[in-house]
């Protein structure tokens, strides 16, 4: 695709047959020629309404089922509104459409914090690479380099500035969207939910043009199953460095303080390390670059007195980022204008001016919005600043945690403000007899959020009690982790992608999503490693790709040495940053597109069906998530994909889930005969929570069933769903039979156990369907 801009036509006179024309001026501000061959399909750059039909279909099948995190509507001077019961409010909602309008605002605000971010890091490297920087995100290894984009807008961007057009198209829908929550507008709550769709399905577009942006630009791996591997961990850091720790998702300020070190001969004797989707990028910009951990790690990276310099950009950084910093005496750099931090502007100072305030202390931090100058403060001020510091913690003394511990008035405030109600009241009163063992047990379990802190009466620092107890773990922490490769290979996708829709490999199960674990990090770790020893793909991305890194086997070898980094069965692949989840979507649309050859270019409704009934493809959130997960993951359902969270994930509001009960809402079309077929519940929800990593386990393996699977594939899913129930649950699932629809789906080493429960339920046996929600693909109708 190209375009034409700015083009003029003046003509003086002319005469034809339909008058005499004077004076005529013509402007057109855009012409696209158009060099891409495939036949569009129904719905390029799709309004809020186009694809409505396909989410009622969804909803349909997968209705919401709604947990009222707040009975009470306040978004307007009419409230407080009571919900409960039948009541309505004062503008006529109900409590369905108030928590699906809460759940679409979540998800506006994620994706326009993705699109925010996509539209500053592409005028950025517009800027600095031109519009017609070229896009590449794997040479001749990717031929589809946006199946995001393609799909959904129906263009098949080749340059930095055609991603400028889509983001024309992604700004416009988002202001639709949020209009539609203003009261007195939309009172449907399934209308909401088909807006929260599609908040999501333009979330992934504003992902991918993100990813494939900056990939194309600062030349990170283009789709390579070896990416380097790259340190992470709090141990990796050499403290006797000046050290700048950047925080935050949009990258450019780190790119530029690597250019600077390099540039003046100083890389190597700066450490540069992250946090966050920042750490994750900075090292696919140069993997010798060092990931400190998850977001959940800030306080205690910051405690630790180990960082000179933070530099923040976006998203996800803590409110307090100054007021913890000024604690350790590190200067702050705030570098985007949507995380100013109330610091003073000095974009247009000198650089040796700022530097020279902020070494003397007179000013805290400061708000630089030039990328090169603001690594260049840093690096400056980082070498002045680290010999004055002398690594100056926040951490307290032990004799500090027996003093907290002797004052504690055992009220358990710490432990009712604990998003994981870790027992810190009981592990104080070890403390004052004299073992820190307890408090240094909840290290682990701990994600960071100081609610414990605030909730004190009498202000002990409890987190960085636990931490100081966990210090000597602390600095042993030493990991590997693959830097992120970013796409999936076409060929990769050739290779998996018949045995993926045939159920030969049993499913994709991507990790994803924010670190604040009901139980530690190790969890997402164990998940991955169980589901990779058993042929399934697993990917991950941000700070869940973080933590399966931080789990050594009893070799010492983190995850992404033991397993390879490849897209097939047993690899584990970090993807890469937040944005670079559009790449797991990318992949499953990739399936239908170069290994079934349906057509991708705005055909959204019909590839999202083939994904649905055919892509054993399953995304886990186990962490308490952000409003962009929650983007991230409507994105994923509208794709037909569904998605499991952790208990947090109730605090969503309302789950997606199905009926098994209900044999009526399990019908599909054969699109060979147009006949409607049974096909059991697969997948049988759209959006669930799990409690436990058991109960996830078990219900990973269950939805990536699919209506398509070949009898050999039913067969190799089901034995893994019967598997994992059995051990953690001691019995067989009460549902067997709704998935087996013939004999040969059995799994032969389960064979005599399942035919009895077969004949306690009264089964019979089924067809296998070409299935199909929709209509239209039926080839043949049923009697012609």
């Amino acid at each position: 695709m190209s375009f034409k801009k700015d083009i003029h036509v003046r003509i003086g006179e002319i005469k034809s047959d339909i008058g005499f024309l004077k004076d005529l001026e013509i402007s057109i501000g855009k012409i696209i020629e158009e060099e891409w061959a495939e036949e569009a399909g129904p719905t390029p750059f799709p309004s809020i309404v186009d694809l409505r039909d396909w989410d009622l279909k969804l909803l349909q099948r997968y209705k919401p089922f709604y947990m009222p995190f707040c009975d009470l509507c306040c978004l307007c001077t009419f409230g407080k509104c009571d919900l409960t019961g039948d009541k309505r409010g004062a503008c006529g909602l109900n409590m369905a459409g108030q928590q699906s309008r809460i759940v679409l605002l979540a998800c506006c605000i994620g994706a326009a914090t993705h699109i925010s971010h996509a539209r500053h890091l592409i005028d950025h490297l517009i800027k600095k690479f031109g519009r017609d920087h070229p896009i590449d995100v794997g040479g001749l290894n990717v031929e589809v380099e946006a199946p995001v984009t393609r799909l959904v807008c129906g263009i098949k961007p080749k340059t930095l500035g055609d991603l400028e057009d889509v983001l024309g198209y992604l700004e416009r829908e988002l202001t639709r969207l949020l209009a539609a929550t203003h009261t007195g507008q939309e009172e449907s709550n399934l209308d909401f939910e088909s807006k929260v769709f599609h908040a999501g399905m333009i979330d992934h577009v504003g992902l991918e043009i993100a990813d494939i942006a900056q990939i194309s630009a600062l030349g990170f791996p283009r789709a390579e199953p070896e990416a380097p591997l790259a340190d992470i961990g709090l141990g990796v850091v050499d403290y006797a460095k000046p050290v700048i720790l950047v925080i935050g998702h949009n990258v450019p300020p780190a790119a530029e303080i690597v250019d600077y070190l390099m540039k003046n001969g100083l890389y190597g004797g700066v450490e540069v390390t992250g946090l966050c989707c920042t750490a994750h990028d900075v090292t696919r910009y140069n993997p010798k670059a060092k990931i400190i951990g998850p977001i959940s790690w800030q306080l205690r990276f910051i405690r630790s007195g180990v960082a000179d310099v933070v530099v923040v950009d976006e998203q996800c950084i803590r409110a307090d980022m100054l007021i913890e910093a000024q604690k350790i005496k590190a200067p702050v750099i705030a570098t985007s204008d949507v995380n100013c931090m109330g610091l003073p502007n000095r974009t247009r100072d000198e650089a040796d001016r700022i530097v020279e305030d902020l070494v003397s202390g007179r000013q805290q931090g400061a708000l630089i919005l030039n990328p090169a100058k603001a690594a260049e403060v840093a690096v400056k001020t980082a070498l002045l600043v680290a010999p004055r510091r002398m690594k100056f913690k926040a951490l307290p003394d032990v004799s500090d945690i027996i003093e907290g511990a002797r004052n504690c008035r055992k009220c358990d405030e710490c432990r009712r403000a604990c998003l994981n109600d870790l027992p810190i009241r009981e592990a104080l009163a070890k403390a004052l007899e004299g073992s820190l063992d307890a408090l240094a047990s909840l290290y682990d379990e701990c994600v960071g959020c100081a609610r414990c802190e605030s909730a004190c009466p009498i202000n002990l620092p409890l987190h960085s009690f636990i931490v100081r107890a966990a210090e000597r773990r602390l600095k042993e922490e030493k990991y590997k982790i693959r830097v992120g490769r970013g796409a999936i290979q076409d060929v990769e996708i050739r290779n998996v992608g018949s045995p993926i829709v045939l159920g030969e490999i049993p499913g994709v199960v991507a990790f994803v999503g924010c670190a604040n674990y009901p139980r530690g990090g190790a969890e997402v770790a164990e998940m991955a490693v169980e589901f990779a020893k058993r042929r399934y793909i697993v990917v991950a991305s941000g700070c869940a790709a973080m933590s399966i890194a931080m789990y050594k086997d009893e070799e010492g070898k983190s995850p992404y040495e033991i397993f390879p980094g490849v897209f097939d069965a047993g690899g584990i692949v970090n993807v890469g940053s937040c944005v670079a989840n559009a790449h797991i979507a990318g992949a499953a649309i990739k399936i239908a597109s170069i290994f079934a050859k349906r057509r991708l270019r705005g055909n959204y409704e019909e590839i999202a069906d083939y994904i649905l009934n055919r892509v054993g493809a399953v995304g886990v959130a186990w962490g308490a998530m952000s409003q962009k997960a929650a983007a991230i993951a409507s994105g994923f359902w509208r794709l037909g994909v569904p998605v499991i969270v952790g208990p947090h994930g109730l605090k969503y509001r309302r789950m997606l889930l199905g009926r098994k009960d209900k044999p009526e809402d399990w019908y599909v079309y054969d699109a060979r005969t147009g006949e409607k077929v049974y096909i059991g519940p697969a997948p049988e929800h759209l959006f669930y929570a799990a409690e436990t990593k058991e109960e996830a386990m078990v219900m990973i393996a269950k939805l990536c069933i699919r209506p398509n699977d070949t009898t050999k594939g039913r067969s190799i899913k089901l034995s893994h769903y019967i598997d994992l129930y059995k051990r953690f649950f001691g019995s067989m699932p009460d549902d067997i039979h709704l998935f087996v629809r013939t004999l040969a789906d059995i799994p032969i080493t389960m064979r005599d156990e399942v035919i009895k429960v077969l004949e306690e339920k009264g089964w019979k046996e089924n067809i296998i369907p070409d299935p199909t929600l929709l209509p239209r693909l039926v080839r043949r109708r049923a009697g012609e």
